[in-house]
């Protein structure tokens, strides 16, 4: 297995662990016994690089104009953000749009249209990403239509139990029809859904005609509670079976994506692979190659390549680019078409097309291995004069916890008399190892405190450790740290415990939990609480600042992710430097 690596900028990562959310735990046994259940995991996540066709009558919602005569207070979006967003909508791009639209959405929340685009995008990219799931796809032949219903039943009773607010019924059976009309112009959907009953696909004039009858059915249904909005997804999936012929679990668990999806940015339905894919995450293991990739200019891009790993051990580096699979040009698949070529049993072999910079492109063969996945890299002294120890915080993981022992020790008897701590491009992890890295380095008082709609979701988490390292601390922060990341460094800041040196933080500041479901071992990412600093900050659409900011100075381009290649400059650590080093003159 080949796990999918969630980056929080909308854009597929695979390979290393990348949990995006605050994560709680996969069951009470598993949490340490200070810490109060709760319901899933904590973590963040992020849509992929899925590339799709969109029909002409499913192009992009155009955002409407204002009526004549009004004047509009709110922003209009970059005219340049929007045009490269729908060039990558007609190319089928749709991580990479949603990326995009993700990105120009925090720096614009204001910007009238982009929730729009944002919403539409991230639809197709998870319809994309189930389709392109071999366990999903099981799913849609193992379960009938009763089946299918229960399994939509048993996620409104996890949203009723568990989400945040108290859910509006109505707009999640809205968000599952606008889920199964974007379906209904997707090749892959109507092949699916009639593929088994041999029907001829409609043409679009049957499914207007449809849209409308559905329109119909649906709207006007008053929906007040769970049992309600079933019974309305069953009335659709009646219809679509009598007007279409399509097959009724097709389309149930379209709404049941829709469902899920259509709750806030972070809340999503999993399927089997998925949810076995965020437990390994969770652990920090996987069976691979040991790569963090991204989807890029037709090719997938290497964010990392993990230290161990076969992908290293090949002479893989940061910034290549795998420019064919299995004999595959990459320029022809989507990025979860690559990512299913590139998945495959422990001790299997893939083949690959390598394009450097440095070098003509070269052909490998590279063996699936199991893949530990550090959560703490690039353990060094970076001064050894003034005995600055430095590494890297990659992710929040059940394993945090020990390796920060390990590389605190390691460099420790090395010399260490300070310490620059690397959370740039950590997504987050599991709230729990967010606590206990804070507990290392504070002494007394809150390190965060999490609320919700349900009252077992309202808790203080406190420092308790009685051996604190007291060392002089530098934080380094970027983007893309987001969600635990930010609550180690919101901790940090608050206790004015270290100094935080880069650009402001991602700016995600809920909870989500991880709940697997009886019927067909899928499972649902909840939010079921949103966190707050040591001081009653709150984190959402803000992120942390830096005490001491570092403007970058190349940016990237279209959405997409920026990779440092090995040997470039890196101002961040350099300014983090000094700072430990101001702090030691100070001592």
């Amino acid at each position: 297995m080949m796990r999918l690596r969630l980056s929080l900028r909308g854009a597929a990562l695979l390979g290393a662990a990348a949990l995006g959310l605050v994560v709680a735990g996969p069951s009470l046994a598993q949490q340490p016994a200070n810490f109060p259940p709760v319901g899933g995991l904590p973590l963040t996540i992020q849509p992929a690089g899925v590339e799709r066709t969109l029909p002409p009558q499913l192009l992009p919602i155009p955002v409407p104009p204002a009526p004549l005569g009004s004047a509009s207070t709110a922003p209009t979006a970059d005219p340049q953000v929007l045009v490269r967003g729908e060039k990558f909508e007609i190319e089928r791009r749709w991580g990479e749009a949603l990326s995009l639209y993700e990105e120009a959405y925090r720096s614009n929340p204001a910007a009238s249209g982009l929730n729009q685009r944002i919403d539409l995008a991230r639809i197709h990219y998870d319809l994309g990403r189930r389709y392109a799931d071999a366990s999903f796809r099981r799913s849609l032949t193992q379960l009938d239509e009763n089946r299918a219903l229960d399994l939509y039943s048993e996620v409104l009773n996890k949203v009723f139990s568990h989400y945040v607010v108290d859910p509006d019924w109505q707009h999640i059976v809205e968000h599952g029809t606008l889920d199964f009309e974007v379906a209904l112009g997707e090749p892959m959907f109507l092949a699916s859904a009639l593929g088994a009953q041999g029907q001829i696909q409609p043409g679009p004039q049957e499914i207007d005609a449809f849209r409308r009858e559905l329109h119909q059915l649906v709207d006007g249904r008053a929906i007040h509670n769970a049992d309600e909005a079933r019974a309305a997804v069953a009335a659709a999936a009646n219809l679509a079976q009598d007007k279409l012929h399509l097959s009724p679990t097709s389309t149930i668990l379209e709404y049941t994506g829709g469902a899920a999806g259509g709750l806030d940015e972070y809340s999503t339905f999993l399927t089997p692979d998925q949810l076995n894919d965020l437990y390994s995450q969770i652990e920090g293991n996987f069976v691979g190659l040991g790569v963090e990739l991204k989807s890029a200019d037709n090719a997938l891009l290497i964010v990392n390549v993990i230290h161990g790993s076969p992908a290293e051990r090949a002479g893989l580096k940061a910034a290549d680019r795998i420019v064919a699979v299995a004999g595959h040009s990459t320029h022809d698949l989507s990025t979860d078409q690559a990512a299913e070529l590139l998945q495959g049993a422990e001790g299997t072999s893939v083949a690959l097309t390598i394009a450097s910079a440095s070098q003509p492109d070269r052909s490998l063969t590279l063996r699936r291995e199991h893949v530990d996945v550090p959560s703490v890299d690039d353990i060094r002294i970076i001064d050894a004069a003034n005995g600055v120890g430095y590494f890297k915080l990659t992710c929040f993981q059940k394993t945090t916890s020990r390796d920060l022992d390990n590389a605190l020790w390691q460099l420790h008897r090395q010399g260490m008399r300070s310490l620059v701590m690397d959370l740039r491009g950590n997504p987050g992890g599991l709230l729990t190892a967010a606590v206990d890295a804070s507990d290392k380095f504070i002494d007394q008082g809150n390190i965060v405190s999490t609320r919700g709609r349900s009252p077992q979701e309202d808790y203080v988490y406190t420092a308790h450790s009685m051996s604190v390292w007291h060392l002089p601390l530098v934080v380094l922060i970027d983007g893309d740290s987001a969600s635990a990341s930010e609550i180690f460094a919101g901790a940090v800041r608050d206790h004015s415990r270290g100094v935080l040196v880069g650009t402001r933080s991602y700016g995600k500041g809920s909870v989500q939990g991880i709940f697997p479901l009886a019927v067909g071992g899928a499972g649902i990412r909840l939010t079921t609480a949103k966190f707050y600093s040591p001081n009653g900050h709150p984190f959402a659409h803000i992120g942390v600042q830096p005490d001491i900011v570092v403007h970058q100075t190349a940016k990237p381009i279209d959405g997409q992710v920026a990779v440092r290649a090995p040997g470039e400059p890196d101002a961040i650590l350099a300014a983090g430097l000094e700072a430990a080093r101001r702090q030691l003159a100070r001592q």
